[in-house]
């Protein structure tokens, strides 16, 4: 019955325009041919398509079998001999039909698939479709920039793998996907790379753009998510690296300067991109992408044969800084791994106390070890956060004496953090050390220079009501450091400024004894109301369970004996505080009580 409905829409029609078929002809066509595929008479419709009598009819109607020939080629279960009819089926739809109609066809089929399908139905129709194109005469560059983007719409919407397991078992044939487009691509970019065609193709330009927005969204995704890593044991195939590898060829290719690329958002941020447009440029060429391309260079070495090795390390990580940052404020563990990789590259390059203070000018020099605080205080991975506090004292390190203190005022400023402040009070002792250590002193720790640091570092936030508890990692390192101070430098050598007026000392140290009074009382207070009011049972199913706030934080619900323990916690901490400032003021009286001796002495023998 299908059949009959199929060769009598073709009898009708033969011969006749296109502009003279009816409405009802395209839906008797479609109709009855997928009932012939449904009724197992795929065999009978292909004889029918190659019978050159019905070639002109299926010029006009052929791209209508599209849909339902995919359909019956993606089934699971079916015959090879099936599968093999239907894939000439579609080959001859795409070697007789209209180009313009088949490929919105396509695009359709493509654009309608979805979970596993996706990979599949692009996998099937990559060809069919690059044949298309290549056909096409009007509207070329147009059409592949159409087909690119919706090929990459409909891939991003799968998940890349992250790991080796994952990459191994590409459930979704993602990494299978992107070769085929690498293939895929390679026609159309001879084209552009071919000078000849280029100068009589007034669509030269065009289609050169259209590759370059797909390459560009290539190193979003996958490759900024994707795993890199070279070939290992481990490892034995990474078809998304040698994927990577190929877009940068492309882009080179293409005529795009891997330099110039590197560069262009430091220039952008200097102005001079003035006669562009700014958000055309950004489309252009986005921060995401470069970023990308920026690790694939300088950390997977991927392109950097194409690269020149004339510039400065210091230049390397001053227009790197943008990427990074872009990297580096993503919360995906893939991509902060990256930008923290490729600042840690750039980082290396350099010597350690060679990077001048000058370079705290730059934009995001300062911006970019802000970002790392935040990756340090609240990233959920543990290794990322250890990661990344080792590559902030790499980024400390790498500056010369007037840019670490220039770098510790403006971090100290910014940094609320009471953890990420005592570390910077631990970096000021350490520079404090090195400088006492040598016999030509440093200007910038010590003398009149570090008094205003230490005036900085040395002080409560909020004087005797500072919460005592949640700042204890930095005043425990205000305290450590004033310890050093009194005891390193001598009161008649007075290298650091320390010994010429102790008053404001004191302004640290009295309030700071105040609040430990009161924190002592407030805590002790608490801790006899809780074993007033305790009930002692013998079984733990009896205890209650409240919160407490200790340190400015809510702890959660805990029972009583565990309320106490931390309570006695908070005690030990104000203890030990209290302990190293009676150990810094007994210094001091007895270095103030040498002192007058000495002065006294001297007076005498005058």
């Amino acid at each position: 019955m299908a059949l009959e409905e199929l060769r009598g829409v073709i009898k009708r029609c033969r011969g006749l325009p296109e502009t003279e078929f009816k409405d009802e002809d395209h839906s008797i066509f479609q109709l009855a041919a997928c009932q012939c595929l449904e009724e197992g008479h795929a065999a009978e419709l292909l004889k029918i398509l190659q019978d050159e009598q019905n070639k002109d009819f299926f010029i006009c109607m052929g791209w209508n079998l599209v849909g339902p020939v995919v359909n019956c080629t993606l089934k699971d279960e079916q015959q090879i001999e099936d599968r093999e009819i239907y894939l000439k089926i579609l080959d001859h739809v795409v070697e007789i039909s209209n180009p313009k109609e088949l490929l919105l066809g396509l695009l359709e089929k493509i654009e309608d698939s979805f979970g596993k399908n996706i990979s599949k139905t692009i996998l099937l129709l990559l060809q069919p479709l690059q044949t298309v194109l290549l056909k096409m005469k009007h509207k070329k560059a147009y059409s592949v920039g159409l087909a690119l983007a919706t090929i990459q719409s409909q891939l991003s919407k799968l998940p890349v793998p992250i790991n080796d397991e994952q990459h191994k078992q590409d459930a979704y044939e993602l990494c299978k996907c992107y070769m085929a487009v690498s293939s895929f691509v390679k026609p159309f970019l001879d084209e552009v790379t071919q000078t000849t065609n280029s100068k009589r193709n007034p669509s030269y330009n065009e289609l050169k753009e259209e590759l370059l927005k797909f390459f560009m969204k290539c190193l979003e995704y996958p490759l900024l998510t994707a795993q890199l890593q070279p070939l290992t044991e481990e490892i034995e195939d990474n078809s998304l690296r040698v994927f990577a590898a190929e877009i940068v060829v492309f882009l080179v290719a293409i005529g795009e300067s891997l330099p110039a690329l590197m560069v262009h958002q430091l220039l952008k941020s200097r102005k001079k991109l003035q006669e562009i447009d700014p958000l055309q440029e950004d489309i252009k060429y986005p921060t995401n992408s470069l970023a990308s391309l920026a690790y694939l260079l300088f950390v997977q070495q991927i392109g950097i044969d194409q690269f020149p090795a004339v510039y400065s390390p210091a230049y390397l990580l001053q227009f790197n800084l943008e990427y990074i940052s872009a990297l580096i404020s993503r919360t995906e563990e893939s991509i902060l791994s990256k930008g923290l990789e490729l600042y840690e590259c750039c980082l290396l390059k350099i010597e350690d106390n060679h990077l001048s203070h000058k370079y705290l000018e730059i934009k995001n020099i300062l911006g970019v070890p802000q970002d790392l605080v935040k990756v340090m205080t609240l990233c959920p991975f543990e290794h990322v956060r250890k990661w990344s506090l080792k590559i902030f004292q790499q980024n400390i390190d790498k500056f010369d004496s007037e840019g670490k203190y220039k770098l510790f005022r403006c971090l100290w400023k910014t940094t609320h953090h009471a953890g990420v402040q005592g570390y910077i009070i631990q970096n000021i002792k350490n520079q404090i050390d090195l400088a006492l250590k040598t016999s030509n002193g440093n200007g910038w720790f010590s003398g009149p220079q570090l008094i205003p640091l230490l005036h900085l570092v040395l002080s409560l936030p909020e004087g005797a009501e500072t919460d005592l508890l949640q700042n204890s990692d930095r005043i425990m390192e205000s305290l450590n450091l004033l310890r050093y101070l009194v005891i390193r430098d001598n009161e008649w050598e007075n290298r650091t400024g320390l010994w010429t007026d102790l008053f404001w000392i004191e302004n640290f140290l009295k309030p700071l004894r105040t609040g430990l009074n009161m924190s002592k009382a407030h805590y002790e207070a608490e801790i006899r109301n809780k074993r007033e009011n305790q009930k002692i049972k013998d079984t733990p199913d009896h205890e209650t369970q409240c919160s407490l706030t200790v340190g400015g934080k809510k702890l959660p619900k805990m029972t009583n004996a565990m309320q106490l323990e931390v309570l006695q916690s908070a005690i030990y901490t104000f203890d030990v505080m209290e302990s190293v400032q009676a150990r810094i003021e007994e210094l001091m009286e007895l270095k103030m009580k040498s002192r007058a001796q000495s002065k006294n002495v001297a007076n005498g023998a005058f």
